[in-house]
């Protein structure tokens, strides 16, 4: 039951009607003061998002081509394969694992946001959701990964 002229979870009721009025449009104010965008997380996952999917598809694009590259001349497969043997590639390494998990999870949260009303309406609360599991299975693979990377080469390898 709504009494009239009180506030309910930022709406207003009608002191003559009992109902809803639309929330007010003031803008927010928001902790990303500076930068282009001043959106919530819904706005940043967008963001993210297409980054992350940019990324994915140019890491992609490169892994199609020196693949391809082996039917064409297997020398110069095995040449673009061994610049890739250092660290600096591992590092791009993890970036692009961080890429891929972000994407994948933020794509899960997307489709349960769509076909989900409960998600819908806490999809803020499943945005930090997809950033905790990112941050764990980061912190679980990275250190894996480097120690693979920055462990000396056996011969032959």
């Amino acid at each position: 039951m709504h009494l009239p002229g009180r506030t309910t979870e930022g709406l207003r009721v009608s002191e003559t009607q009992s109902s809803l009025i639309l929330p007010d449009p003031t803008p927010r104010k928001t902790t990303f003061s500076g930068t282009l965008y001043r959106g919530d997380e819904g706005m940043w996952s967008w963001v993210l998002h297409r980054i992350t999917g940019v990324a994915i598809y140019f890491f992609l694009l490169v892994h199609v081509l020196d693949t391809a590259l082996i039917r064409v001349s297997p020398a110069a497969y095995d040449a673009v394969m061994a610049t890739y043997k250092n660290p600096i590639m591992g590092l791009g390494e993890v970036g692009l694992v961080g890429a891929v998990v972000l994407h994948a999870l933020n794509g899960v949260r997307i489709i349960l946001v769509d076909v989900w009303p409960w998600a819908t309406k806490h999809q803020r609360l499943l945005f930090w959701i997809v950033m905790g599991l990112v941050v764990a299975l980061m912190l679980y693979f990275t250190p894996n990964h480097l120690m693979n990377v920055f462990a000396p080469m056996e011969e032959g390898h």
